[in-house]
């Protein structure tokens, strides 16, 4: 059964075959800051409508993308290299609850 998720005002829909098995903890920089909890999956797995902007810093290998309207985080792509996965926003996703799902802590502070 797919999940469906959306950015704050709804311009930005997203759309997965499943809840995710676990999310990502990640005590980046932005991470830390964003709250994100991230789900990852292969690209031709995600359907994302809408229109997003793309924010490119650091050593420019993913566009971390936001909504232009409410400005919530919805996900990040690859923006050359392919990874084989994108992340989610898991905290957009409809009825998504952290407290029923692994949350793995990822060490990504520079």
């Amino acid at each position: 059964m797919s999940v469906q998720g959306s950015c704050h005002c709804g311009n930005v829909r997203i759309e997965l075959p499943r809840m995710p098995d676990w999310v990502a903890d990640c005590n980046c920089s932005l991470c830390r800051r964003t709250a994100w909890r991230v789900a990852y999956f292969p690209p031709e797995q995600v359907t994302v409508s809408g229109e997003t902007i793309p924010y490119i810093w650091g050593d420019r290998m993913i566009g971390i993308h936001h909504c232009p309207v409410c400005g919530c985080g919805t996900h990040w792509q690859t923006l050359g290299e392919d990874f084989g996965k994108m992340g989610i926003n898991a905290r957009l996703l409809d009825a998504f609850d952290e407290s029923t799902i692994e949350v793995r802590k990822f060490d990504n502070a520079e």
